[in-house]
């Protein structure tokens, strides 16, 4: 039986834990509106997970690429890179102990030690996010390596969050995964298109090998929607196998970036390298209500 301070002591970690998912709940819905409605139509326990990991992403992003330099200036990488790898680091330390004075970073421990998720599968994302730091040019190697890390990885985890209630049999859980990296290395690839001018202009950067803003033409813009169309197909025929209580918001996060990739295939070359393309709100609104009444994709 506890001790009275044990209970006491319980009571003060759940409060505290409490307080660290509101937080996380906040940093999407002041970042994304299309993933914070998707994230809706999860069942609660797995939204809260899913929104933890968004947190802890989002936070990583931020220093890359976001708030950081706004606080640093944009030559600080240095000063960048020593508070990406002190996220890191005391992302794997809560993941150990439970407990961390960061808020979003317990918040993401909580779901890591919840739902299995191992530093395997947090390694490769903050190897990718110091890629952002370090290089603006990849080969094909680099380029897998990267969206591994940045995006496939992101798939996994909230994987985990889905699978909890169910007990799947190795080969379902291999073709599951298969089908989060999919969906993840797709929705990397559409945002890659859609920023590809502000990518190369603003930070040097080009994702895609042998890719240029100054060369890319039609027939380059085919092929990188053609392997995308490839990803989003492979992840659709493994979204039977999901459990209901996550099925509908994947279905809607498919069908999203599915009508952006073909918005991407309508727009010409030329203009899509200024304009970054949007799906309209309606349009988002409609999405989501085929994902809730169980319509699902092709």
């Amino acid at each position: 039986m506890p001790t009275p301070q044990e209970t006491l002591d319980k009571q003060s970690l759940a409060r505290y834990t409490q307080a660290a998912i509101v937080s996380s709940r906040e940093v999407i819905r002041s970042y994304s509106t299309s993933f914070g409605l998707a994230t809706n139509l999860l069942a609660k326990p797995i939204r809260t997970h899913v929104q933890n990991i968004y947190a802890l992403v989002r936070v990583a992003d931020e220093i890359v690429d976001g708030a950081a330099a706004g606080a640093l200036g944009p030559n600080s990488r240095i000063e960048a890179g020593s508070q990406l790898n002190n996220l890191e680091q005391e992302t794997y330390k809560a993941m150990n102990l439970g407990f961390s004075t960061n808020l979003v970073v317990h918040a993401f421990a909580t779901t890591a030690i919840q739902t299995g998720i191992t530093r395997k599968i947090v390694e490769p994302f903050f190897y990718s996010m110091r890629l952002d730091l370090q290089k603006t040019k990849y080969d094909q190697k680099a380029f897998d390596t990267y969206v591994y890390g940045s995006a496939e990885v992101i798939g996994l985890m909230c994987l985990q969050a889905f699978i909890q209630e169910k007990n799947f049999a190795p080969s379902e859980q291999e073709t599951l995964r298969k089908g989060a990296q999919a969906l993840g290395a797709a929705f990397q690839k559409v945002n890659f298109l859609r920023d590809l001018a502000a990518d190369f202009e603003q930070l040097g950067r080009s994702y895609f090998p042998d890719v240029n803003v100054k060369t890319f033409n039609e027939e380059t813009k085919k092929r990188l929607v053609s392997d995308i169309n490839n990803d989003l197909a492979h992840s659709a025929r493994t979204i039977p196998l999901l459990p209901k209580s996550s099925r509908r918001a994947v279905v809607a996060a498919q069908f999203l970036f599915t009508a952006l990739n073909k918005k991407i295939e309508k727009t010409p070359a030329e203009q899509l390298i200024r304009a970054r393309i949007r799906v309209n709100d309606l349009h988002k609104l409609f999405i989501l209500f085929k994902a809730m009444i169980g319509v699902t994709p092709k």
